[in-house]
């Protein structure tokens, strides 16, 4: 497990003028299918570095650029939300230099799919029509314009939480605006989940946790088990 510079390769996608992330590399002999994974509002940080290890455990050649890499969450938190909520921006840009980084390397096969936790689950959805071979939407908000978004978008696997009250009934709207642009899918809706449940651990600031708590925030060990087996077999599944 390693950080890289993405910096030269974000330069040719128009991305961050500086561009950081955390490579997690299976064991064994390659080459693997690859793995873009974006992460949380909260940034890179342990939470999201142990996912990409754990998927890397699995055997995807997982790779997690830093979108706050050019000044801190501070100063990219709101540019950020903003190319979420638009549809276009720098962090698309960097995600892209993180697949085509991906699909450069001797030891990836080629197929890559792009994975995201909250602010990064709207990503991966968002990019699921943008070059990726499967995509794992985790709590991740829907834009507006979803039917849009997902035509012709990659396999797209799916959690949210029935607890989370700031994604109410966005399971059941994704599932049916994928079933109307015939993309495959498998989304679930976890009844005693809510959002980030499948964190091991609650990685929020100290200040927002009583308040988080409340909106059904934090881990929920029994369904994240159940999601991860999801996740990782609809991967195998698309990406080989």
């Amino acid at each position: 497990m390693t950080t890289v510079d993405l910096t030269a390769r974000a330069a040719a996608t128009g991305g961050s003028p500086t561009l950081g992330g955390y490579l997690a590399i299976p064991d064994g002999a390659g080459p693997w299918p690859g793995l873009v994974l974006v992460h949380e509002a909260f940034g890179l940080d342990d939470e999201m570095r142990a996912h990409a290890d754990r998927l890397a455990g699995r055997g995807f050649l997982t790779l997690a650029p830093d979108l706050f890499s050019a000044g801190g969450a501070r100063r990219c938190l709101v540019g950020t939300f903003r190319a979420l909520f638009s549809g276009r921006g720098r962090a698309f840009a960097d995600i892209e230099a993180a697949r085509a980084e991906l699909v450069s390397r001797a030891d990836c096969t080629g197929r890559v799919g792009v994975i995201g936790f909250c602010m990064g689950g709207g990503f991966a959805l968002l990019t699921a029509a943008r070059g990726f071979d499967a995509s794992s939407v985790n709590y991740g908000m829907l834009p507006r314009e979803l039917d849009a978004a997902v035509a012709g978008a990659c396999p797209i696997v799916g959690s949210y939480g029935a607890a989370d009250l700031s994604l109410r009934g966005a399971a059941g709207t994704l599932e049916a605006a994928l079933t109307r642009a015939d993309v495959p899918h498998d989304v679930v809706e976890y009844p005693k989940a809510g959002h980030s449940f499948l964190n091991a651990s609650d990685n929020a600031p100290a200040l927002m946790r009583p308040f988080l708590r409340v909106t059904g925030t934090g881990p929920e060990p029994e369904s994240a088990a159940h999601a991860w087996e999801r996740i990782e077999r609809f991967f195998r599944t698309h990406l080989g």
